[in-house]
């Protein structure tokens, strides 16, 4: 039997147009629903759209969001700014007005000492000075006199011993935080106290002196400085006891480094070290009016 006699072939489907009637006993093509997959396609035909709505959606993911704990660090931030700032301004506004009773007295005893000892060292001078000008000592008197201002200056110069009252330091310090610009304090605290001699373990610490460091060593006039720091100074010993205990001296100094210091005063210090005269390179003696220039 051939297929066009066949009783249970289905008739051939007429696809129908749309704006076409549809005829009765004829089935009609379901149409796709909206926002099926064709219909996609067909809406996304243009590349453009399509990837300014993929850059967007990306960048929507890759925003940051603001969470609790980022607002807390920011608050956290503006308030450890704001106390920093404020311990530096009373830092800086702080100086004797910061001082207890008991350290203004300590610092004002302290200025009064060096001002009276400087006036006695000015009426002695001048009454050198006048003794000389008038002749009235004999030869013997300004031989002695002479004698004394050049022992004066070897003492100065450290080309002699000296002994004296005065104070003995000792800085411990385990951690090695303890540096040379820190040692130089200690040298500029006890000169402006009156110290007179002083010597950094065995070595004399003179006006040309000077302090470097070799990693955490330190090193006086090239030479080097152990562990635990001895200084002595000869001078008033409580003046300069005084220097190096108030607020901000050494004592506190260190030990905000983790070191320690101990003042000893002594009736009797002696000083040994010796340092070798060096010869100027660049100063010279100013000439005298009666002297020839050449």
């Amino acid at each position: 039997m051939s297929r066009s006699e066949d009783p249970l072939s289905p008739e051939p489907q007429t696809p129908q147009t749309p704006g076409t009637p549809q005829t009765p006993g004829t089935p009609q093509t379901p149409r796709p629903p909206e926002g099926s997959s064709s219909t996609r396609a067909t809406g996304s035909s243009d590349p453009g759209r399509a990837s300014s709505s993929s850059w967007r959606r990306l960048a929507r993911m890759s925003a940051p969001r603001r969470t609790k704990a980022q607002v807390l660090g920011a608050v956290l931030a503006l308030a450890l700014g704001f106390a920093i700032a404020t311990q530096v301004q009373q830092t800086g506004e702080g100086g004797l007005e910061s001082l207890r009773q008991d350290d203004l007295v300590r610092v004002l005893d302290d200025v009064s000492q060096r001002s009276s000892r400087l006036d006695e060292q000015v009426r002695e001078l001048e009454s050198q000075r006048d003794q000389l000008a008038s002749g009235a000592g004999s030869s013997q008197q300004a031989l002695e006199q002479a004698q004394r201002r050049l022992d004066a200056l070897r003492i100065l110069a450290g080309t002699a011993p000296a002994q004296g009252q005065g104070i003995r330091i000792t800085i411990t310090d385990p951690g090695s935080k303890v540096t040379a610009p820190m040692l130089l304090d200690v040298l500029q605290e006890l000169r402006d106290a009156g110290a007179e001699v002083v010597q950094y373990g065995q070595i004399r610490v003179v006006a040309g002196s000077y302090f470097t460091a070799a990693g955490s060593q330190v090193q006086v006039d090239g030479q080097p400085l152990q562990r635990p720091f001895v200084i002595q100074a000869i001078g008033d010993k409580a003046t300069l006891a005084s220097a190096m205990t108030i607020p901000g001296g050494i004592v506190e100094t260190v030990r905000r480094q983790g070191a320690t210091a101990s003042i000893d005063q002594l009736d009797t210090l002696r000083v040994d070290a010796l340092q070798t005269p060096r010869t100027p390179r660049y100063a010279r003696p100013v000439p005298d009016a009666t002297t020839p220039t050449k």
